[in-house]
């Protein structure tokens, strides 16, 4: 679990990667800002990033206890771990930007974009959640693994994480307590009554997912005030993999309607350290 060579990160914040695929960025007219799945980290974004640039510059959050960050204590709580995000991203969200969540990063965009808008600042001008239903689907939560063997029977199920990996008892021991600390995150998770965003929300979901039916999914409808929009993408929980190419053109074209031309602000652009 290292971290990405082509990453670099916040002097003064861990919890910031900006991915550079082709050598350092020049400021482009659209900032994307992804969240990862649980048990997931930034590194499960670069792949996108190459599809998405040069036109958007790609960064993502780095949860603790994993890849570079391993030594730090696991966060159990989604609510602190939004709180902890919104303040690494408060100094340099300047608009446009945006955010993208798969999964229990989905709840984390969500949660993140709600933060900047309550507290009177400029929000994303768009948020895009993957592969999760909205926090107003109601039925109880589907995070019911508990045994070491439930969890990696799960992980195998959705895909996501190579089979070597799970196969590796060394592997096994750092992946399982943070997949467990995301899990009790997720499951603990309560969406304040009516809580909703201003921005255009855009929903992605594979049409065979078994952590999401589709009709799930477009009860994200009901968090926004602004635009809403769903695509439905062949796969399964994980299936950005395979449709990468798609989802990339897909948010390029978003983006590219509501993000003004132009660069960037320069007092937008953070301090970095290579990682």
């Amino acid at each position: 679990m290292t971290a990405h060579p082509n990453a670099s990160s916040d002097v003064s914040n861990p919890w910031i990667r900006r991915f550079a695929p082709y050598g350092d960025p020049s400021p482009s007219r659209a900032r994307l800002v992804c969240f990862p799945h649980a048990g997931g980290a930034a590194s499960y974004y670069f792949p996108l990033s190459r599809q998405l640039a040069p036109t958007v510059e790609t960064w993502a959050i780095q949860y603790p206890g994993r890849q570079d960050r391993r030594k730090e204590p696991l966060l159990t709580s989604l609510s602190d771990m939004a709180d902890a995000a919104f303040e690494a991203l408060r100094p340099h969200m300047r608009p446009p930007y945006s955010f993208f969540g798969h999964s229990m990063g989905a709840l984390l965009a969500f949660e993140v974009a709600h933060r900047f808008e309550r507290l009177g600042q400029d929000g994303p001008v768009q948020v895009f959640v993957s592969g999760r239903r909205a926090p107003s689907a109601g039925g109880r939560e589907r995070v019911p693994p508990r045994t070491d063997a439930e969890v990696l029977a799960n992980i195998k199920k959705l895909g996501g994480t190579a089979p070597s990996a799970l196969d590796d008892e060394g592997l096994r021991a750092l992946i399982l307590p943070v997949i467990r600390a995301d899990y009790r995150a997720v499951e603990t998770y309560v969406c304040e009554a009516g809580r909703t965003l201003r921005c255009p929300l855009t929903v992605l979901v594979g049409d065979n997912d078994p952590m999401v039916t589709v009709a799930e999914a477009a009860q994200w409808r009901d968090h926004s005030t602004g635009a809403f929009a769903l695509s439905v993408y062949p796969g399964s929980h994980f299936y950005l993999a395979d449709q990468l190419t798609d989802v990339a053109r897909g948010i390029s074209t978003s983006l590219t309607a509501a993000v003004p031309a132009g660069p960037l602000p320069a007092e937008a652009q953070p301090r970095v350290r290579r990682g």
